[in-house]
């Protein structure tokens, strides 16, 4: 495996990583205002769906950041994105004034290219400095 492919690789999980693990512990920090915001945007149970989405932030992103069964973690943020950005970034789930109309386009389209970052992750795997490489040796 050459250079760039194997450093490449560490550094696009750090970097796709990052996002999730800081939104998670936010979350966790900040739980009455994520349930609120979840409230905002018409979301039912959202103590439940605010402890699901801190697990699957937090996990899903240490778990690509270290390489570990990153396949399915990539994967299960890829989907995680899906329903978020249908229902926090569009008008699916509510008007924004349109002052806000920008900014949400883009949300939309970072998501869009974090997503695309994901399935790279789940098609290709982790790369050779991961723990599932460690695994396989």
């Amino acid at each position: 495996m050459n250079q760039l492919e194997k450093y490449g690789a560490l550094l696009a999980r750090i970097l796709l990583a990052g996002i999730f693990i800081l939104a998670g512990v936010s979350k966790i920090g900040g739980f009455a205002g994520t349930q609120a915001y979840m409230a905002a945007r018409g979301m039912p149970a959202t103590a439940f769906l605010g402890f699901c989405a801190i697990l699957i932030e937090t996990g899903g992103g240490l778990a690509v950041h270290l390489g570990y069964k990153a396949r399915l973690a990539a994967l299960l943020l890829f989907l995680f994105l899906i329903p978020t950005t249908l229902i926090f970034h569009t008008a699916f789930g509510g008007s924004f004034p349109p002052e806000q109309a920008q900014m949400q386009q883009a949300m939309v389209l970072k998501n869009l290219a974090i997503m695309g970052g994901l399935l790279t992750v789940a098609i290709h795997g982790a790369g050779g400095l991961s723990l599932d490489a460690r695994r396989k040796k």
